[in-house]
Order: C-alpha cells, then structure tokens, then sequence
C-alpha cells in the first residue's frame, strides 16, 4: 500500500506540471494571435487610411469643438473641431515611421559597433565599450533632448535623437553574442584554416548575431514611438499643427482639466495599445530564438 501511494504522488504531480504547461502555452499562443491580429490592423490603419482620407492638419470648425464620441466622430473631436480618430491613425503613422527607422538604424550602428569590439578584441573592445558605457551613463530622454535641440522640430531630428541613443543596448547584446560564438569549434576551424579576421567576423559571426540582433529592432520599435512621443509632448519634437501622438496628448492637457476625457484618452489607447501587441510578438520571437528560455517558460 505504501509503495503505491508512493509512485502515485509523482505521477499526480506530473500531471498536474503537465497540464500547468499546457495552460501556459494556451495563454502564450492567445497572446500572440491577439499580437498579431493587433499589429495588422494596425500597419492597415496606416496604410490604408492616409491615402484614402486626406488629414487637413490647418482645418478649423469651432462648431464641432470638443464633441463627445458619437457616429459620426467615433473618438469626438480635438479643441478646434477636428475628427479625433482620422488624427489618432495620422499620429501613429508618423510614430510607426520614426520607431521603423530609428529602431533600424540603432540596430545597424549597435550591430557594427558590437560585433567589432567582440571581433577585434584587445584595446579595440576596451575602447569601444568604455565609449558606451559613457553614453549609457546619460538618460536617453536628456540625450535626446540635447540632439534635437540642435535642429529645427521635424521628423528626421527625431529619428536621428532615437537612433543615436538607443544603439548601445544592441552593441552589448551584439557583443555578447559574438563573444560566445568566437568560442565555437567551427569558428576555431576558421581560424586554423588560415581565414582572415574580416572573413571569420562576416561569414561565421555576423549570421550568427542576427536573430539577437532582429529581436533587438523589434524590441525598439515601441521604446522609439514613446521617446518620439515624449519629445514631442515636450515641444522638442514634431511641429505642434503635425499630427503625432505626443502631440495629440499634449494639446488636450487642457481638456483633461475641464472634464473632456476623450481627446487624452483615445491617443494614449493608440501609443499604449501597439506597443504592447509589438512587444507580445517579440516575446514570441524570443521564445523561438532560444529554445532554453522557451522550454523554462514552459514549466
């Protein structure tokens, strides 16, 4: 008697691990279906929407100032009239642009400045990640803001701001990376056969870093639409007429203190909501990327 109610605990307990993991991986895969259904609705929005319903970004009608949602203005009006949902798909297409871009560029410059200081090694590694350790020490926001400040308010400040403060992350993940696949036999292999420092870094390392690194981009989107947003919040951004998200919620401060919720509402929603599908699919990506960490989460 003693025995079976020995082997019967483990095998309830396996059980009860399975079905757990099963649970797990249900929720996992609802996320991210609900991530993607997310995202192309999003990327259809912007695509679709601008082209077919022009955005007069100077248009004024008093008369229709501060309208609650209704048919006819699903997410109501802004403070001079203008339809608050056709601003809210202009602002996130001009967030979507300067996160792609900036995140893509950071991502470029973090790859090459990683994988150098890895490949190279020595006082090139040395100086290079002393150079990024300096840059880190200076909050991204405070960095931005001096860069921007340098030009006139515009898409392409902006875009360059993020890039160039959001690229050290990616230069360490890069490192890291490179660091562990110098170790690798085949790489060793290289070495012996008589292949140059160049060849062994493009052909053998760089392939290996770019799963990390495309993980790293897409995990940069969202952080690249809030930092655009806050600059332009800021006034350090886009022009104040242009509709952007950060814009959208820094004009409607005022209507937030008289009550009219709607116009601070509905932008925030557009920002929070994308980048939240955008990161659900990039954890997704993570868990495909290293099966150790997938197969941890699982338990």
């Amino acid at each position: 008697m003693a025995d079976t109610t020995a082997h019967s605990v483990p095998a309830e307990s396996g059980a009860r691990w399975r079905s757990r993991g099963r649970g797990r991986r249900s929720t996992r895969s609802l996320r991210a279906v609900t991530s993607a259904v997310i995202v192309a609705v999003v990327a259809l929005a912007v695509l679709v929407v601008p082209p077919v319903v022009q955005l007069d970004e100077q248009a004024v009608d008093l008369a229709l100032k501060l309208q609650p949602p209704s048919l006819a203005h699903p997410f109501g009006t802004d403070e001079v009239g203008r339809d608050l949902l056709l601003r809210c798909v202009y602002g996130l297409r001009v967030s979507l642009l300067v996160g792609l871009v900036a995140a893509l560029a950071a991502t470029v410059v973090g790859t090459a400045v990683g994988a150098a200081a890895a490949a190279f090694g020595g006082w090139t590694d040395r100086v290079v990640m002393r150079l990024v350790d300096t840059f880190s020490s200076v909050p991204h926001l405070l960095l931005g803001i001096f860069i921007v400040a340098m030009f006139r308010p515009g898409v392409w400040p902006v875009i360059v701001s993020v890039a160039l403060t959001h690229w050290l992350s990616t230069a360490r993940i890069v490192r890291s990376e490179v660091l562990s696949l110098r170790a690798r036999p085949y790489v060793d292999a290289a070495v012996s056969g008589g292949s140059s420092r160049w060849r062994i870094t493009v052909r053998h390392l760089l392939p290996g870093v770019l799963p990390q690194a495309g993980l790293a981009a897409v995990l940069m989107v969202p952080h690249a639409m809030w930092h655009e947003s806050a600059l332009s919040f800021l006034g350090l951004g886009l022009p104040s007429h242009q509709a952007s998200l950060g814009n959208l919620v820094q004009t409607a401060r005022g209507s937030l203190l008289a009550g009219d919720w709607w116009p601070t509402l509905f932008p925030g929603l557009f920002l929070i909501v994308p980048t939240l599908a955008i990161a659900g699919l990039a954890g997704v990506w993570r868990e495909r990327i290293n099966p150790r960490r997938r197969s941890e989460l699982m338990l």
